[in-house]
């Protein structure tokens, strides 16, 4: 019995591990005591967070004054800077400059080696003299930065040794041997780099000279310091997220030199590079709105994540989801839709949630009959509706609440009934081709049993204890951390109780999953920089403003374009960052109100992941699945298609976004989900059960468009043409188009 027992329970789908975290092919995996250190400081670090978010002190706790331990609350900007720096230590501690071989070993360079530990005399030296200087400050030195004695110091002896270290950093990490278990020496010297920045600009910069920046009194040594933080920042984002962040950012950066030899809107004044150097690292760049979201929200929920990775909760999602969907005709695929959007929304990343999630998903969609195109692109179109999906929304709506002052309670009600469309117009995507291809559900002896799932619902509690804090008139920060502490407690009715042992381990999982957001939002912030010191931005503006002198829709399409332009292969929250501060002002001088402006601009920056020829989502999902990248990123476009009209929706009728009464909020619903339906229905060729004709398919969308518009006389006509279609259906079958089987494509 107790062997057929555990024969039964093999044939089951059981998610295990789900959430846990990918590990990157350039990533360090350490072992004894070098694996405790670096455990301990990510830990250190993520716990460091929650306490400043929560005031807490370990002095007041304790009663000793213990003069370096940080003060709470700190200070923003040091807040942000020491933020900042302890990333690029963890990063550069984590990450190698490139990928392992197969093995994990690489040739040894001792030479390399040994240029990086004599390289680290100018980097400490730096931060020995920023020590002299704030000596000198202390005992009454007036240090203004612009006698030539002061200059020469901050010149010599602490820029140019830093530059020189950094150089020979970056340098010696491109070209020595890759040992993936071990420390790499160029590595500790950029840590010690962006240490020196950090040490620099709260001591000398904080102190005296903040009023100055962006003048030319600014004294040379923030300039520098900036220079230096700026490459350590894009180095790091290289490491963690790709180079198209970084061409993007270096393409700004040039464009900040050279914009006074363009012509037309993108001609800028000349700009001395030590007056922008000295205004980057500041809140109108670097340390602006996308570093204020990383260092508070973004982190937090990330700890949040982490301990609902600890307490299992993420592999009771995905079960749950297979418990009640897995059935149903294509299964796998609605349960890639219902546990991707749930992962999605917690862990911020369309591409690290297909691979969490569709390492399960995908094998199972093509195990029922799912093309393996189809399969990747479901999982991603679904990964990256989890965006969209309040209460969390991925990170993203953080920095639109930071940006535009809206509260985020606000932006997250904003967002039900466009995420809503969203997820039920992939549904019917995926449904209709389940009929067309007659594909069954998976069998009850193959699933989780629905019973003990619903045991286990309490499971759900640190996400209702979130929605139920916010909307109480909790502050973001009180309620994340409130549903941080449920989902420990939760996890103590499980047999994953979560302990001492365990809690230390979520703090190193979310200090190692804070990382790479953290180096995407300050790089992004060098973009946000650029466009603010530039006036680029207002310049864009006034093009959408002439452009919709001659037609409104032509304006939106080409504020689209740009938005999916600017994302495309960047994280959702850079994306959307950059395409914020470029788009968004000028849509909001069309007459258009923010919260839709900035959520038009939200949701293209979002689905740019699963828009060719750049999808990072669908390019994941093809990497699991065996499918053509390209194939499977033109098949998840066309599986997402309803959130490339949804934001026109919104635009025309502001009742999507719960503007209104809740009549009109209710019809405006109602009629966008039949919209959907429809269009899915055109787009997949299938209507009142059966396939269609190209006609029918042709009248399908129009009654969808027609839907979609939102008007009182626009919906009858929809509701009109899906009557008139369904009879033609229904009373004469007119012939199908002729199809090539889709399986043979494949």
């Amino acid at each position: 019995m107790t062997e057929q027992t555990s024969a039964d329970q093999q044939e089951r789908v059981i998610a295990e591990g789900v959430d846990e975290e990918p590990v990157e092919n350039n990533r360090r995996l350490f072992s004894g005591n070098a694996y405790y250190v670096v455990a301990f400081l990510s830990a250190f670090y993520a716990f460091f967070h929650v306490a400043a978010l929560n005031g807490l002190s370990i002095s007041e706790w304790t009663g000793i004054d213990i003069p370096f331990l940080p003060r709470f609350p700190m200070e923003t900007w040091n807040f942000r800077i020491v933020h900042i720096a302890g990333a690029l230590i963890l990063g550069f501690t984590l990450y190698s400059a490139r990928s392992f071989v197969a093995d994990g070993e690489g040739k040894k360079s001792p030479a390399l080696d040994l240029l990086a530990w004599a390289a680290m005399l100018p980097a400490l030296y730096a931060i020995w003299t920023v020590f002299g200087i704030a000596n000198q400050i202390a005992s009454g030195v007036q240090w203004n930065g612009m006698s030539p004695e002061f200059k020469n110091t901050e010149i010599y002896h602490f820029g140019l040794p830093l530059l020189v270290a950094t150089t020979v950093g970056i340098i010696t990490g491109w070209l020595r041997g890759r040992e993936r278990g071990q420390v790499s020496v160029p590595d500790v010297l950029l840590s010690i780099c962006g240490v020196a920045v950090a040490f620099y600009l709260i001591t000398i910069y904080d102190t005296l000279m903040r009023n100055s920046t962006g003048t030319p009194f600014a004294p040379i040594g923030i300039s520098l310091a900036a220079v230096v933080g700026t490459v350590l920042i894009m180095e790091l984002t290289r490491r963690v997220a790709g180079l198209a962040l970084i061409i993007i950012s270096a393409v700004f950066l040039v464009y900040v030199f050279t914009g006074d030899l363009l012509p037309g809107f993108l001609n800028a004044p000349n700009i001395e590079w030590t007056r922008f150097f000295s205004q980057v690292y500041t809140d109108a760049g670097i340390l602006g709105p996308t570093t204020a979201v990383s260092s508070t929200y973004i982190i937090l929920f990330i700890v949040f994540a982490a301990f609902l990775q600890a307490s299992k909760v993420g592999d009771y999602f995905v079960n749950f989801a297979f418990a009640a969907a897995g059935k149903s005709r294509g299964g796998p695929a609605k349960v890639a839709i219902f546990a991707s959007g749930l992962m999605g929304m917690i862990n911020g990343t369309s591409a690290g949630n297909v691979v969490a999630t569709g390492s399960l998903t995908i094998p199972l969609m093509k195990k029922v009959g799912y093309p393996k195109r189809t399969a990747g692109a479901v999982e991603a179109a679904a990964s990256t509706g989890g965006q969209i999906m309040p209460p969390i929304m991925g990170a993203g709506a953080f920095i639109m609440a930071e940006i535009t002052g809206i509260p985020y309670t606000d932006i997250a009600i904003a967002a039900i009934i466009p995420a809503t469309l969203y997820f039920v117009s992939i549904y019917f995507m995926v449904d209709f081709e389940a009929a067309k291809l007659g594909m069954r559900g998976m069998r009850a002896d193959e699933l989780p049993k629905l019973g003990q799932m619903m045991r286990q619902i309490f499971l759900f509690i640190p996400i209702i204890i979130l929605i139920y804090a916010l909307f109480m008139g909790y502050s973001v920060i009180r309620a994340g951390t409130l549903a941080t502490v449920a989902a420990a407690v939760v996890s103590w009715l499980t047999p994953a109780r979560m302990g001492v042992r365990s809690t230390v381990k979520a703090f190193e999982i979310a200090g190692i999953m804070s990382i790479q957001i953290i180096a995407v939002c300050a790089c992004a912030g060098i973009i946000v920089g650029v466009i603010s010191l530039t006036g680029v931005g207002a310049r864009f503006s006034s093009v959408l403003l002439g452009l919709a002198e001659a037609n409104q829709f032509i304006a939106l399409f080409f504020a689209m374009c740009i938005s999916i332009l600017l994302g495309m292969g960047m994280p959702t929250t850079a994306a959307y960052a950059v395409a914020a501060s470029v788009v968004a002002p000028g849509l909001v001088q069309l007459g258009i109100p923010q919260l839709t402006a900035h959520f038009f601009v939200f949701y293209f920056a979002v689905v740019s992941a699963i828009t060719p020829p750049v999808a990072l989502a669908s390019y994941a999902a093809a990497g699991i699945s065996g499918a053509n990248p390209m194939e499977t990123s033109v098949a998840s476009f066309k599986i997402g298609i309803s959130a490339f009209i949804v934001p026109f929706m919104f635009f025309y009728n502001g009742a999507i976004l719960m503007d209104g009464t809740w009549l009109e909020i209710i019809r405006a619903g109602a009629t966008a989900i039949f919209g959907v339906f429809l269009l899915s229905s055109g787009m997949q060729g299938w209507f009142a059960g059966a396939r269609v004709a190209w006609f029918m398919r042709l009248g399908l969308v129009i009654g969808a468009l027609c839907m979609i518009a939102g008007g009182l006389v626009t919906d009858l006509i929809g509701v009109a043409i899906a009557g008139a279609l369904f009879v033609v259906q229904y009373k004469f079958h007119p012939a199908p188009d002729s199809q090539i089987s889709v399986k043979g494509s494949d």
